[in-house]
């Protein structure tokens, strides 16, 4: 959900979790330069990429591998091990945004029950996932990683799946990608989103939906309800 090589459009530094939090009710996120620079910015794009969870969409095969229920999904239980998949070089990453700074904000706000992870589970190995941070009905999709096929999308279907439950309005994707594309993923310019995260914000999504055991065939049902629903 992160793209690389964007001007981070001011530096801070010094400040904690609920400052971060104030952040991204303004519509701005933090990236690092490099994975060993211990500098933060600030980022607001031009163009925000969207996931309107009123058109989600599943490729017709993944739909068939998220009801065969391959992985076991588990929420939160691994928090710093997702964060730390989602840093690793890997395939056309060779580098992450995620520092240290801001691994310690995102490892405090899940603390708080503001951060969340999806996990795929295999044979007790972590194998895939993402994480993001939840305000009000906004979720802020932050990272996803996988390890076998198919484990990242499956987060994201199931994800959505619990958004939708659990009355979310809105997942930001940050940077709209070919890969998240195929969701229905959209690119907006800024004022737009922020005209989108004003009232999702003024709304409280349940966050018991992310736990509450949801299998395959649950999943793709909830993702692909035409609007979002209250649990």
């Amino acid at each position: 959900m992160e793209e690389p090589g964007v001007t981070a459009s001011s530096p801070f530094g010094g400040f904690g979790p609920e400052e971060l939090l104030q952040c991204y009710a303004a519509g701005v996120f933090p990236m690092g330069e490099a994975r060993d620079d211990p500098r933060v910015f600030l980022i607001e794009p031009d163009q925000r990429g969207v996931i309107p969870l009123d058109q989600f969409r599943i490729p017709t095969r993944l739909r068939r591998t998220v009801r065969s229920d391959p992985f076991q999904i588990r929420i939160d239980t691994a928090f710093s091990a997702t964060l730390d998949a989602c840093a690793a070089p890997g395939p056309g990453r060779e580098d992450s945004w995620i520092n240290g700074p801001i691994r310690r904000l995102y490892m405090e706000l899940n603390a708080r029950g503001r951060a969340h992870s999806i996990e795929c589970w295999h044979d007790e190995r972590l194998v895939g996932g993402l994480y993001g941070v939840t305000l009000g009905s906004a979720f802020f999709g932050e990272s996803m990683f996988s390890r076998e096929r198919d484990a990242s999308k499956v987060a994201l279907v199931h994800l959505v799946a619990r958004l939708k439950r659990g009355g979310w309005r809105l997942l930001d994707a940050q940077f709209l990608t070919q890969h998240l594309s195929q969701f229905g993923a959209v690119e907006m310019p800024q004022a737009d989103y922020l005209a989108r995260l004003k009232p999702a914000l003024a709304i409280q999504a349940d966050p018991r939906s992310l736990f509450k055991p949801m299998m395959g065939p649950e999943a793709v049902f909830y993702a692909l309800q035409p609007t979002t629903q209250a649990s």
